[in-house]
């Protein structure tokens, strides 16, 4: 089924998908060798806040354990999708994906 959206509702949703590019090109700045996952996903959360908006991910329900932990997904080289944020170091030839 097709819902179609209000023009509110259409602006709402541009609002938050800049808030988004805004908060990764925040987090980018930071993408670097020995700066954790878990420290981009601190700055992130910070930079969603302070523009009055929550972060989606933090403490989505899943039906396996527990919610998700963090405002980001995130995953270094071999590591797949969705990864959760801790204390792995980005490595300068390696790929870090946010």
């Amino acid at each position: 089924m097709i819902f179609l959206k209000t023009e509110d509702e259409i602006e709402l949703l541009r609002e938050s998908n800049l808030l988004v590019g805004r908060t990764l090109a925040e987090v980018a700045k930071l993408v670097k060798p020995v700066v954790t996952t878990k420290e981009l996903d601190k700055v992130a959360e910070e930079f969603i806040r302070d523009h009055g908006a929550v972060p989606t991910f933090k403490g989505f329900p899943n039906q396996y354990g527990d919610p998700f932990p963090a405002s980001l997904c995130t995953s270094i080289n071999e590591q797949v999708v969705h990864g959760i944020p801790g204390d792995i170091e980005q490595r300068a030839a390696g790929a870090t994906g946010i």
